[in-house]
This record gives structure tokens, C-alpha cells and sequence, in this order.
């Protein structure tokens, strides 16, 4: 355990940090599990407000440093194109 009085707030602050970034990543995994499970039961209208959601808690994480633009930005790339697929037929 640290000795040193900002090493301490340091300790505190991380704490706190990482269990808002865990909040949010959770929340993240949820909607994109719901996507997933969308598209598996080739339901496209519900896929597509799914997808949305999707896209908004990644720019969310995005805005708030949990995970970085290029990722979130890969993200919507490879939701939106399994959309594509799925209303496309393959």
C-alpha cells in the first residue's frame, strides 16, 4: 500500500475510474449481445434499433476515453456490415 498522501489519491482515484469504465463497457457488451442476438433470430427491424444503440454507446465510450475512436469506429463498421449481410441474405 502506498505511504505517500497523493499515491493514496491516486489509489482512490483509479478505483473509482476503473468502475466507471467498467459501467460503461458492461452496458456496451449488453446492447451488443442484444444486436448479436437480433441478427441470429433474422430479426432486421429490431436489429436495426439495436444497431443504433449500439453505435451510441460506442461513441458514448468513445467521448469518455473507456475505449478509443479508431475503436469505436471499427465497431459500428463491423455491426453495420453484419446488418448489410443480414438484410442481404447471407
Amino acid at each position: 500500500m502506498a505511504n505517500i498522501k497523493s499515491a493514496k489519491k491516486r489509489v482512490k482515484v483509479t478505483a473509482k475510474k476503473t468502475a466507471q469504465n467498467r459501467v460503461i463497457k458492461d452496458a456496451l457488451k449488453a446492447v451488443t449481445k442484444k444486436f448479436d442476438a437480433a441478427i441470429a433470430a433474422k430479426d432486421l427491424e429490431t436489429a436495426e434499433a439495436k444497431r443504433t444503440a449500439v453505435e451510441k454507446q460506442l461513441n458514448k465510450a468513445a467521448t469518455k476515453h473507456v475505449i478509443s475512436k479508431q475503436a469505436a469506429s471499427r465497431h459500428v463498421s463491423q455491426i453495420t456490415r453484419k446488418l448489410n449481410n443480414a438484410k442481404a441474405g447471407k
